[in-house]
C-alpha cells in the first residue's frame, strides 16, 4: 500500500503541473499544443497490486525520460494519467472509459492481466484509441481489433518455451497443470503447454483446476501426488503459485514446479525456501549486459530504490514504443498512432519491438531459476529460449 499511495501521488502531481489544451474527444480536431496526454490503467490495489505497480512504475521511468530528452512533436510533454481498475474486469473498462471521453487521452497503456485486457480493450477500440499491454499474453487480446497491441510475447510460445525446458533440460516426461479456471491467461497457459508437452512425446496428466483467491491445495496436491508427475505446471497468478509451491513442499514433493511469467510479483515471497527447484518463464533477465537493459536497470533502482522486475521493464517498454510511433506519426490523431505502431521497430529492455501482423511482437523468452535469500526472491538466469 505504500507504493500505491506513492504511486497515487507522484500521478496527481504530473497531473497537476502543468495546464494544456485537451483533444476535444475521440475522433475531433487534433490538439497541436499542450501536454500530450496518455492515459495508463492497471491493479494498484487487489490481488493484482504487485503487477499494476510494477507497470506504472516502469512506465512513468519511461515517461520521465522522455520529457526531460525534450518531450515530442517539438517540445510537447507526455503527462500520464494513471486510473486504479482495482484488479477488477469490470472496472478496467469503467477505467478506461473514463480515460478516454473525460480525460481525452490519446492513448492508452495497460493491462497487465489478460482478464481485464480482454474486458478493457473493446472500449479503445470502440472509440478507436490505441491501447498497448505491457503484459497480457493471451492470444485472444489483440484479436480484440486493429487499435489493440502488446509489447509482450504470448502465451503459445511461453507454452512451447515451458514445455521445452521441462522435457529438454528437467528431461521430465509425465507432467501435472494446476489451472487457475478464473483467468484466461492460466487457461490459455494451460493449452499450450498441453498442445507442446505432447507433441514432444510427454504425457500431461488431466488439468487439476482452482480459483483465484483459493488459499488451501493439499487436497488437489494430495491428488497430484499419487499420480507421481516428474515436474508439476503451475499456470496461474503469483498469489495461489506462492501457496501452492510451499504446501507442496510441505506434502513432501520435490519435483520441479514451473511457472509462466504471472509468478512475479511481491507475495511470490511467501513461497519462502520452498521455491527451491522451481523455474519459469520470463521477459527480460536484469543479468543481461546489454547497456539498454543496465540502464534501465540502474536508473529504476535510483528512483524507486528497489530492482525492476519483468512487469516493470514491459510497462518501460509499452511507454518507450508509444513515443516511438507517436513521434514517427507526427501526430496525436488515433488512427495516425496506429499505423505508426503496426510498423513498430525499437529497441527495447525486454528485446527488440518489432510489431508483426497481429500486432503482437515476436521476441525471446527466458528461463529463469528461483531461489530466495535475505528475505527477498532472486530470479537467476538460466537460459534464453528463441522463437521458432
Amino acid at each position: 500500500m505504500n507504493r500505491y499511495r506513492a504511486l497515487m501521488l507522484a500521478a496527481a502531481l504530473v497531473s497537476a503541473g502543468t495546464a494544456c489544451e485537451r483533444r476535444p474527444g475521440a475522433g475531433a480536431t487534433e490538439t497541436t499544443t499542450g501536454d500530450i496526454l496518455v492515459g495508463m490503467y492497471g491493479s494498484l490495489t487487489g490481488d493484482g497490486a504487485s503487477f499494476g505497480q510494477s507497470s506504472v512504475e516502469g512506465a512513468q521511468l519511461a515517461v520521465e525520460e522522455i520529457n526531460n530528452a525534450g518531450g515530442l512533436l517539438g517540445g510537447r510533454k507526455i503527462r500520464l494519467l494513471v486510473e486504479d481498475d482495482q484488479s477488477k474486469p469490470d472496472e478496467a473498462s469503467n477505467a478506461v472509459t473514463k480515460l478516454i471521453t473525460q480525460d481525452k487521452v490519446v492513448a492508452v497503456l495497460g493491462e497487465v492481466a489478460s482478464r481485464r485486457s480482454l474486458a478493457a480493450g473493446p472500449v479503445c477500440q470502440k472509440y478507436q484509441t490505441p491501447m498497448i499491454s505491457p503484459a497480457s499474453t493471451n492470444e485472444r487480446v489483440t484479436q480484440i481489433g486493429d487499435y489493440i497491441f502488446r509489447v509482450c510475447f504470448i502465451d503459445p510460445f511461453q507454452g512451447e518455451v515451458l514445455a521445452k525446458f521441462a522435457y529438454n533440460d528437467l528431461k521430465a516426461r509425465k507432467v501435472a497443470v494446476l489451472k487457475d479456471i478464473q483467468q484466461d491467461y492460466s487457461v490459455g497457459l494451460t493449452e499450450a503447454i498441453q498442445k507442446h508437452f505432447t507433441a514432444l512425446g510427454g504425457q500431461v496428466l488431466d488439468p487439476v483446476s482452482y480459483s483465484s483467491g483459493d488459499a488451501d491445495f493439499k487436497a488437489i496436491l494430495t491428488q497430484v501426488r499419487a499420480e507421481k508427475p516428474d515436474a508439476i505446471f503451475a499456470t496461474g497468478y503469483y498469489p495461489e503459485a506462492a501457496i501452492i509451491v510451499r504446501q507442496a513442499r510441505e506434502l513432501g514433493m520435490k519435483m520441479p514446479i514451473l511457472g509462466g511469467d504471472g509468478w512475479v510479483g511481491d507475495a511470490l515471497k511467501n513461497g519462502r525456501e520452498a521455491l527451491a527447484n522451481c523455474f519459469i518463464s520470463n521477459h527480460y533477465s536484469g543479468d543481461n549486459p546489454d547497456p539498454v537493459v543496465q540502464n534501465f536497470v540502474k536508473t529504476y533502482n535510483a528512483k524507486f530504490k528497489r530492482e525492476p522486475d519483468s512487469i516493470a521493464a514491459l510497462g518501460y517498454d509499452s511507454a518507450k514504443v508509444l513515443a516511438a510511433a507517436i513521434t514517427s506519426a507526427g501526430s496525436t490523431e488515433g488512427p495516425q498512432i496506429r499505423d505508426a505502431l503496426s510498423k513498430a521497430d525499437v529497441p527495447g529492455v525486454t528485446g527488440r519491438l518489432k510489431m508483426n501482423a497481429k500486432r503482437d511482437v515476436d521476441k525471446p523468452a527466458v528461463i529463469q531459476e528461483l531461489t530466495f535469500s535475505n528475505g527477498d526472491v532472486k530470479y537467476n538466469y538460466k537460459t534464453t529460449i528463441n522463437p521458432n
